[in-house]
């Protein structure tokens, strides 16, 4: 069974200031640690970029994984989860499962990644929760593409699909922190 993880970093973060994959944090930049995070738990891993793509993957560190560009960014996430999904059809060899993680959450381990992933499976669909909240990662079985391609829309994502169909929610309280940083902490710039 092998499983992707799909690193979604092409937001432009209007609220932040800046797309987020260049935003520093800890010492690196959020895409390349949640690059890291995704390749300790996922020998697959691939990153949309968008925003500023070109000024991402000169500076950052994206060593063992895939770069995918998404042309259409600026329409919402569900651009950037369709950008992923698509690339893994064509990837080599089979991906059973992908695993949609963000480049905003940078208290995601791959401990979380994996407790998510043990799920894999063509016709999984599973999301961890925190405290009972969904959140991410969320799993993706193969049989699932399509219909995720074909019903994300906007900042969505796959959250319809998720809707009408049975999920496995896998608590992930204490594995990390689902925080997401939609805005610069207080007292830090928000472009360089």
């Amino acid at each position: 069974m092998t499983t992707a993880a799909v690193v979604l970093a092409a937001g432009g973060g209007r609220r932040y200031g800046m797309p987020k994959a260049l935003v520093e944090y800890d010492g690196s930049l959020l895409v390349e640690r949640a690059v890291r995070t995704a390749r300790a738990a996922c020998d697959v891993v691939l990153v949309v970029l968008g925003a500023q793509a070109v000024d991402v993957w000169r500076a950052a560190d994206l060593g063992g994984a895939t770069v995918l560009a998404n042309a259409d960014w600026e329409t919402g996430m569900a651009s950037s989860l369709r950008t992923g999904l698509d690339g893994l059809r064509g990837f080599p060899g089979t991906v059973d499962a992908a695993l949609i993680t963000l480049v905003d959450m940078p208290g995601m381990t791959p401990e979380a990644l994996r407790a998510v992933a043990a799920h894999a499976a063509p016709d999984a669909l599973a999301v961890a929760t925190y405290d009972g909240v969904r959140s991410h990662p969320v799993l993706i079985g193969r049989d699932h593409w399509a219909g995720v391609i074909r019903t994300a829309t906007g900042d969505e994502g796959a959250r319809r699909y998720l809707a009408a169909h049975d999920v496995t929610e896998v608590d992930c309280t204490g594995l990390a922190d689902p925080t997401d940083l939609d805005v610069p902490p207080p007292g830090v710039p928000s472009a360089p």
